[in-house]
């Protein structure tokens, strides 16, 4: 699956903005709880590199959509200058139909779904997902997203699956 796509009509080509799931997909998907709640999660400088330096330079904006509430995402996405944030969100649909118009504000042009690629791992990306003209996942997603993807990382979630998804859309 790791093959780009065999037509003409690649559609990574207009990809202008790159939505990304977190627990599961920049991170493990363990969540280490402690009594003050959550303590840590890891997110590989791989991923972190590709997402804060390569995608600008191809003009692609980076957004992240996901389940879960975090200061620890919040701190990441800073760090990486992931300006377009949306957290506790569990209709990933109407959020991406919002990021799709603040984006757009943003880049100065119309978006829509086939200017949108999505990495996820769950069941609950999957109906965003089908939105976007490119979808991936890391090796490690749930069958049912891996049999929609048209990349399947050889690594895991949190382990460089997402930058190996970058450099195969840039590939384009």
């Amino acid at each position: 699956m790791n093959t780009p796509c065999k037509t003409t009509d690649d559609p990574r080509k207009a990809v202008r903005l790159l939505v990304l799931d977190v627990d599961g997909t920049l991170t493990d998907g363990k969540i280490y709880i402690g009594p003050e709640g959550e303590t840590m999660k890891a997110f590989d400088i791989k991923d972190g590199y590709a997402i804060a330096q390569l995608l600008p330079k191809a003009g692609i904006l980076p957004a992240v959509i996901t389940g879960r509430k975090s200061r620890i995402v919040e701190q990441r996405c800073a760090e990486l200058g992931i300006r377009h944030l949306y957290q506790g969100v569990m209709d990933k649909p109407a959020a991406f139909a919002r990021l799709l118009v603040a984006a757009g504000e943003e880049l100065g042009l119309p978006l829509s779904g086939q200017n949108a690629a999505y990495m996820g791992d769950d069941l609950v990306d999957l109906p965003c997902m089908r939105l976007c003209a490119v979808r991936g996942c890391p090796a490690d997603a749930v069958d049912a997203v891996r049999a929609e993807c048209q990349f399947v990382s050889r690594k895991s979630g949190g382990a460089g699956a997402a930058r190996e998804f970058i450099e195969w859309l840039l590939a384009r």
